[in-house]
């Protein structure tokens, strides 16, 4: 090229043409990548400084595939969880149709005493042997009077008005209310007996009530006549003692008797009993019979304390009689229809239990089962100094529920306590479901700003390095016209060598 001499015009235009060449082909580069700078070498700090929140970006970008898959398996464990709760529901509704049908008892623990001589609702403890009755001759009929003065039965002073008849003797007597003093007035004859077993003391206050009373007076006032009643019969609860203990429950003790805390009516025992789940009936002849509740059918009622003999011999005051310590438990008796039906329901429950656990086994999401005991780490920036421990469980010892024996579906009592324990599970599964939603929020929360932080770090990493097409477009159209016009300079240029080769011609 050194051999080729050019006009200063000529090599003017040149360089500027090729000065603009350069500029398009550097448009037509920003153009084609988007970007401005492209290199190093357009900018150091700007290139070096995108390229580090480009990386960065690209390393979000790729946590979000697993933040993604995060959030399906905790979706697919609380699936798991919604379906496992209605599972258990079903089970919840079995145990009640359980509840609900016949009875598979055929007869209920019991014991039945022997009878208790005058024995009532109103009064357990019977009337013991019939005291031997005092007969006293009064007057002839019931229209005659006594002689008015006082009388006194066992300490107790009985004020005798002038002109009484008997009735009204008897009256006055009755009113006095002395403990355990019967007195019948049988055609004008006055009979005083006493039913507790003591001795009956009557004396008058004048010679004349007594003579009138056929105290036999012989010296005036002061007369006493005594009468030994009859001894109280052998099984007389007063005072003696029962146990209950119904299944594995607490043993309750009562005792017969009118004192405070003592028990001496139906109603009394059966009140007492109630706590215990046991309860009491009495026969017309007088034979006491404790028994089950029909809650509890099914389970043992043992029985002991003072009114009960274990060694076959019944005392005194022992109206429960059994041959040994160990018959002294007994168990109910089951059959019928109601065992068929109840075992029927037992199946039904034990198999919607099972259906649990192969759920459970199903709730997996890329191999991760939260609900089998799978723990989950989901890490939200790129060195992994932020993340989320998940902690699996094992959702059938959450549960807390086994296979049941048709013990648990004997009677209401046992039902009820499987009723309980669902409900326990039902209230596990809400808290655990609770938590998976809580970490499930705060995974989607971390989620959706790591987008959004994507984002920000491509805007950022393009606000450096990014090209305005429109200006750039506008500059290539611009460099197009001025190297035409280069072009067309450059022509004029070297119009003078064409006009030499035009002579030449």
């Amino acid at each position: 090229m050194s051999d080729i001499t050019l006009n200063s015009a000529v090599r003017s235009n040149l360089r500027t043409l090729q000065s603009t060449t350069d500029l398009m082909a550097r448009t037509e580069e920003r153009l084609s990548t988007g970007k401005k700078v492209n290199s190093a070498l357009d900018n150091p700090s700007s290139f070096f400084t995108a390229q580090a929140l480009d990386r960065r970006a690209s390393d979000l970008t790729n946590l979000l595939d697993s933040v993604s898959n995060s959030v399906k398996t905790i979706e697919a464990a609380d699936n798991g969880i919604s379906a496992i709760s209605d599972l258990v529901t079903q089970m919840k509704s079995v145990a009640r149709s359980a509840q609900q049908s016949s009875s598979a008892v055929d007869t209920k623990a019991g014991f039945t005493s022997a009878a208790v001589a005058g024995a009532t609702a109103d009064n357990l403890l019977g009337t013991g042997t019939a005291a031997t009755a005092t007969t006293l001759a009064g007057v002839a009929d019931v229209a005659a009077t006594y002689t008015g003065g006082t009388l006194s039965i066992n300490g107790t002073d009985v004020t005798i008005a002038d002109d009484s008849d008997a009735d009204a003797v008897k009256a006055a007597i009755d009113a006095a209310d002395i403990e355990g003093l019967t007195v019948t007035n049988n055609a004008g004859t006055l009979e005083f007996s006493l039913a507790s077993g003591e001795d009956l003391t009557l004396t008058a206050s004048t010679a004349g009530l007594a003579d009138n009373l056929g105290l036999s007076a012989t010296g005036g006032t002061d007369v006493t006549v005594t009468s030994t009643n009859g001894t109280p019969a052998a099984n007389d609860l007063e005072g003696k003692t029962l146990t209950v203990t119904v299944g594995d429950g607490e043993t309750g003790t009562i005792t017969f008797g009118t004192g405070s805390g003592q028990v001496s009516t139906l109603s009394g025992l059966n009140d007492a009993l109630a706590q215990y789940n046991a309860k009491a009936s009495i026969s017309s002849t007088g034979q006491l019979t404790i028994e089950t509740t029909n809650e509890y059918g099914s389970s043992d009622l043992t029985i002991g304390g003072t009114a009960v003999s274990t060694d076959g011999s019944p005392a005194a005051g022992e109206i429960f009689g059994v041959a040994s310590t160990s018959a002294a438990s007994k168990s109910a008796v089951m059959g019928g229809d109601g065992q068929d039906r109840r075992t029927d329901y037992m199946n039904d429950y034990n198999d919607l239990r099972q259906q649990i656990a192969e759920l459970a086994k199903d709730a997996s999401y890329n191999g991760v089962n939260l609900l089998n005991g799978d723990d989950l780490s989901v890490v939200f920036n790129e060195d992994g100094s932020s993340k989320l421990d998940v902690a699996g469980v094992d959702v059938m010892d959450v549960l807390g529920l086994s296979d049941i024996t048709f013990d648990d579906f004997a009677d209401s009592s046992k039902i009820e306590e499987v009723v309980s324990k669902l409900n326990d599970a039902l209230g596990s599964l809400d808290s655990l479901s609770s938590r998976l939603g809580s970490q499930l929020s705060v995974v989607e929360t971390r989620q959706s700003f790591t987008k959004d932080m994507v984002g920000t770090l491509e805007d950022g990493a393009l606000s450096l390095t990014g090209a305005d097409t429109n200006e750039e477009a506008a500059n290539l159209a611009t460099l197009q016209t001025r190297q035409s016009l280069i072009v067309s300079s450059l022509s004029i240029s070297t119009s003078q060598e064409q006009n030499v080769l035009q002579l030449l011609r």
